[in-house]
């Protein structure tokens, strides 16, 4: 569980926010300082291409998450299923919208072949 404290400035841009279950993050991965184009991507062994993972040291390095909101309370938005650092720069807030967002006809290339999921799992260190 998290929180996602939004700037007074920007606070009346979450009005009817709260009728959502799920919203998207977009934010810059501050503590990235370099990149590499093949990594070893978390859950895996194998050096993989860098646009081919989730991997925080980009390029660009913009991050995007979708979490559950509990609530939206003075400013606050109170989210579950949060994989971001604290103290990371938001840059954007969207609701997340099943008929826009939730595809069906899907692949995921390399990760069926390693068959773990991220349920119960903790990253290690090595993105920062």
């Amino acid at each position: 569980m998290g929180t996602v404290d939004v700037f007074e400035a920007f606070q009346a841009g979450l009005m009817d926010l709260d009728g959502f279950s799920h919203i998207i993050l977009l934010y810059h991965f501050h503590a990235s300082h370099s990149y590499k184009l093949k990594v070893v991507p978390f859950l895996d062994s194998e050096s993989r291409g860098l646009f081919a993972t989730r991997a925080p040291k980009r390029p660009n390095p913009i991050g995007i998450s979708i979490v559950k909101l509990e609530k939206v309370e003075d400013g606050v938005l109170h989210i579950r299923n949060v994989d971001i650092l604290n103290d990371t720069p938001l840059l954007d807030i969207k609701p997340y919208v099943p008929e826009f967002d939730a595809q069906v006809d899907v692949r995921i290339g390399w990760l069926k072949k390693i068959g773990k999921t991220v349920a119960g799992c903790k990253s290690d260190d090595r993105f920062r």
